[in-house]
């Protein structure tokens, strides 16, 4: 048995060996075969990159935007590049340049291991500069073995056939800093208007620290500070390394860099195309969209952007007199569908006085006033509440807690408090006091889950909001509103929004091409009562009284929602059909509050109005569906809030008015069921908050109420 035991052995270690043998030879003429596919080292000095990305709106012939279309490169020698530049991106791109032979071992197996740690295997990191240069000079960005197998032969090559500081040179020359620049003398020149011969440490610094996402990290785009950030680790690679000094590390991260104005050479419509551009980056990679020749189609309706531009340019000049309010954004989408098809990020992308080239529409975080009331009613239809629900706008406070430094004790927009009204009433009118006690009966989880499931992304910590985020107390981004409100305009269907239809590469191959993916997120019963309110223009006149007819379009089924902050410092007006939809903000960059007009500030529905004039005869005159009746018997959620009770009393009956506040008559949680004979609405934290003040108008609205009550005390009505 132990011979043959030694005998198999023998024979697998055989077999091993000559399937080892053979998958060697394989891998060997793979190999050959590989290197015959390889271009020659000495060929890269002679590169130069391949064809520009054109960006075009949605008819495919108007030419919004070419990336690296207009290549700006000025070869430099190694004499004319300072050595902090070298260093600088040595210190930052790769530590182990002159000691390595073109791999960075241990850069490889960092990479590695986060990879895995990722839970997946991307074929990139820890690449050396030797690595990169031939990544950019010869091959794509296709990320598989073959490709990284090729990516080490000719670095190798590389290396064998050049000096160190010709490769960092060829590298300091081809690589590319982003907005159209290629090599660090174009990059020195676009981004400090001065020759790289002349750049200081922190400018070196910062030229370096651009290389890994230039796009990112760009002075005018809205990352600067972490831009900063990377530039002051940059250095301190720089100190580490040995290649400054203490009181140099300390100068250059003290120095104030100044950039020169942006010069984006021909383009349309700057933020859209600028935010396409990062989408394309983020999908991509930065090379494939700089050098591959894509042919994107968006979404943009060019003929509407123009007139979007023109409406926000006249709108911010009359805020500007009127408000001293000097920007505005504006989107505009096909609710159909979910495509953008207009947007204005702010008055004027070059201008920096407004902070211009800050996309307002996708990026900044505003509070949207009352135009978040729509989504805090439409969950209370949700959980039963009506629209012939009463509540009773008086004032109240809120505060349920002991502390009298934590009141919180709403206003109305005119200073005038209505005593009871419908939430139909309360959110065509923009009424506050009802909102927040509707936001109350509703509860706050339950709004936050509905404004999610519409599309917005920014409302996803319900500690930091109070009751006040019915009044816009939470930071949304009008992109986001957008989204929300194509919800309504849909009959509870949610689009995939989205700016491209179509990319194609150099050679027409389809890369990605739009495809709608709508979804009923919320039921259209609930959609459109809101829809119906929305449009009620009788109903709207007590809101809008002298600036109704800026909200009327003939033949057509407009809603509408406006919302303004109370500090003034964010105006807006968000108005659909069942086609589109239109968002406007109106404010300041810096968020300094706009200023009053005869008691009232009207910056957004002007502008909003102006540009639904140009557009909505564009579109056919459809009609929203209408609401099928939500009905209950249960006290003020069927629109009465007085009811006559009969009492003996000295063996007499009499009859007594009861008024009370809603929480009185429902469980919050189920308001359509009957209440257990045990319900205490005094367990309730705010009921008596909302009772007092509703007892008070009652005795000074209802004749004789004062006496009828003072005859029924509050224990026989129950309580």
């Amino acid at each position: 048995m132990k011979k043959e035991t030694k005998k198999r052995v023998r024979n697998g270690i055989l077999i091993g060996l000559v399937l080892l043998l053979v998958a060697a030879i394989v891998f060997v003429f793979y190999l050959i075969d590989l290197v015959r596919e390889l271009p020659r080292p000495e060929k890269i000095t002679s590169f130069q990159p391949s064809q520009a990305t054109k960006i075009y709106d949605r008819t495919g012939d108007v030419l919004l935007y070419e990336i690296h279309g207009d290549q700006n490169r000025t070869l430099v020698s190694s004499e004319e590049i300072p050595d902090h530049v070298k260093q600088a991106t040595i210190a930052i791109e790769d530590q182990t340049f002159y000691t390595h032979a073109a791999l960075d071992w241990k850069g490889i197996i960092r990479a590695l291991v986060t990879n895995i740690q990722r839970g997946e295997f991307t074929y990139s990191g820890g690449s050396t500069i030797t690595q990169q240069l031939v990544k950019n000079v010869f091959l794509t960005p296709e990320k598989t073995i073959k490709r990284k197998i090729k990516e080490l032969i000719l670095s190798y090559w590389i290396e064998g056939q050049y000096t160190k500081d010709e490769i960092l040179t060829l590298y300091l020359n081809q690589i590319s800093y982003g907005s159209n620049s290629y090599g660090v003398e174009s990059a020195s020149q676009l981004y400090f208007g001065k020759s790289v011969r002349d750049l200081t440490i922190a400018e070196s610094a910062f030229l370096a620290s651009l290389i890994q996402v230039p796009s990112y990290y760009s002075p005018w785009g809205p990352h600067l500070d972490e831009a900063l950030e990377r530039k002051d680790y940059t250095l301190s690679q720089m100190l580490k390394n040995g290649y400054i000094d203490e009181d140099q590390y300390a100068q250059a991260k003290n120095q104030t860099l100044k950039f020169q104005k942006q010069n984006l050479g021909s383009i349309k419509a700057p933020h859209f195309v600028l935010g396409v551009k990062d989408y394309l980056v983020n999908r991509y990679g930065l090379e494939f969209v700089e050098n591959g020749g894509l042919r994107v189609i968006t979404t943009l309706d060019w003929n509407f952007q123009q007139l979007a531009e023109e409406s926000v340019a006249e709108g911010v000049q009359r805020n500007s007199e009127l408000y001293d309010g000097h920007n505005g954004a504006l989107v505009m989408q096909d609710a159909q569908n979910g495509h953008i098809l207009a947007l204005v990020g702010s008055a004027d992308y070059f201008d920096e006085t407004i902070d211009g080239n800050f996309n307002v529409a996708t990026q900044g975080l505003r509070q949207p006033g009352s135009t978040f009331k729509p989504l805090v009613y439409l969950t209370a239809f949700m959980r039963g509440y009506t629209p012939d629900t009463i509540v009773f706008d008086v004032e109240t406070d809120f505060n349920a807690s002991s502390n009298p430094y934590a009141s919180y004790t709403p206003e109305n927009f005119d200073g005038i408090f209505r005593g009871p009204v419908s939430l139909r009433q309360a959110l065509a009118q923009s009424i506050n006091v009802p909102a927040v006690k509707t936001l109350y009966l509703t509860g706050m989880p339950n709004v936050l889950e509905t404004a999610q499931r519409m599309g917005i992304t920014t409302l996803t910590n319900p500690s930091q909001y109070g009751l006040s985020l019915v009044l816009g107390g939470g930071e949304v981004k009008l992109i986001d509103l957008i989204r929300a409100y194509s919800v309504f305009a849909q009959d509870g269907v949610l689009h995939s929004q989205t700016s491209v239809l179509r990319v194609e590469d150099s050679n027409g191959t389809v890369l990605e091409e739009y495809a709608d993916t709508p979804v009923q997120v919320v039921d259209s019963t609930y959609i459109r009562h809101i829809n119906d309110i929305l449009t009620d223009t009788h109903l709207r006149a007590g809101l809008f009284s002298s600036s109704l007819p800026l909200t009327l379009f003939e033949g057509y089924d407009v809603a509408l929602k406006t919302g303004t902050t109370n500090s003034y410092k964010d105006a807006w007006t968000i108005g659909y059909t069942p086609s589109f939809v239109v968002g406007v903000w109106a404010g300041n960059s810096n968020n300094t509050p706009m200023r009053q007009q005869g008691g009232s500030i009207l910056a957004a529905l002007p502008m909003w109005s102006s540009f639904m004039n140009k557009v909505v005869h564009e579109f056919p005159t459809t009609q929203f569906p209408e609401p099928e009746p939500l009905t209950s018997e249960v006290p003020m959620l069927n629109g009465n809030y007085v009811y006559t009770v009969n009492d003996v009393q000295d063996s007499e009956t009499v009859s007594f008015p009861l008024v009370h506040s809603i929480l009185y008559y429902i469980d919050k949680n189920n308001p359509q069921s009957e209440l257990s004979p045990g319900f205490n609405p005094a367990t309730d934290s705010q009921f008596y908050n909302w009772e007092i003040p509703v007892l008070e108008w009652a005795r000074k609205n209802i004749p004789s109420f004062e006496e009828m009550y003072n005859k029924r005390s509050l224990y026989q009505t129950g309580l």
